[in-house]
């Protein structure tokens, strides 16, 4: 197997795993999700740092490892084992319409990148597709989530796909964007978490449909 199937077989392992983490009835099985997705993804980086030569994405791979697989589930876990109430909401989608959806996704996302005439994507157009339609299956999280902690991890799933797409179009780039991007994303999730846990200690809710004082 040469490395673009390899990358666009662990890329298709990516958008499966976005739908565990959407599909997941609590923050804490979400969280532990989100680890295993993002243990993926640093696989991909191995993957293309491997089949292109790119030393600079062992560097992305360590980065991403540190603070995509370790600190955000650490952030997300501590954030859950705080707070006062804990509650199981699920996501107001059923997973088959998930599936269908995520289907429908990567699909159009797999259309809309198979004219892209780029002699360095070439081969991994499919995963280039998967990163664009996982992007856009953030966006799915985020919406269909009762719990607000919970819409977080819709951040992240969107994340991870920019990860992705940046990753295939510029493997080249120096690792010191790969720690920008990654740090940008760990304070921006601690900076959630504080408003989560302030909702939260005010309403005494993470129900989305609850916070009609938000409103207005």
């Amino acid at each position: 197997m040469d490395g673009s199937m390899i990358v666009n077989s662990l890329a298709a392992v990516l958008i499966v795993t976005s739908l565990a983490v959407t599909a997941a009835r609590n923050a804490a099985r979400a969280a532990w999700l989100y680890a295993l997705q993002s243990l993926v993804l640093v696989a991909i980086f191995i993957a293309l740092a491997a089949a292109h030569g790119a030393d600079e994405l062992y560097w992305w791979a360590a980065s991403a490892f540190v603070t995509k697989v370790v600190l955000v589930p650490a952030i997300m876990l501590r954030a859950l084992a705080s707070l006062p109430v804990k509650e199981d909401l699920p996501c107001v989608l059923k997973p088959a319409w998930l599936v269908l959806l995520a289907a429908a996704i990567v699909g159009l996302s797999c259309y809309a990148v198979s004219s892209v005439q780029l002699a360095l994507v070439g081969p991994l157009k499919p995963a280039l597709g998967i990163s664009l339609g996982h992007f856009l299956f953030g966006l799915v999280c985020i919406v269909s989530q009762r719990s607000i902690l919970k819409q977080i991890f819709g951040f992240c799933l969107m994340e991870n796909g920019s990860h992705l797409t940046l990753a295939l179009l510029a493997y080249k780039a120096p690792e010191i964007v790969e720690v920008g991007v990654a740090t940008d994303a760990v304070f921006a999730v601690i900076i959630m978490v504080l408003l989560v846990r302030r909702i939260q200690r005010t309403l005494q809710t993470l129900d989305v449909r609850e916070l009609t004082a938000l409103k207005g």
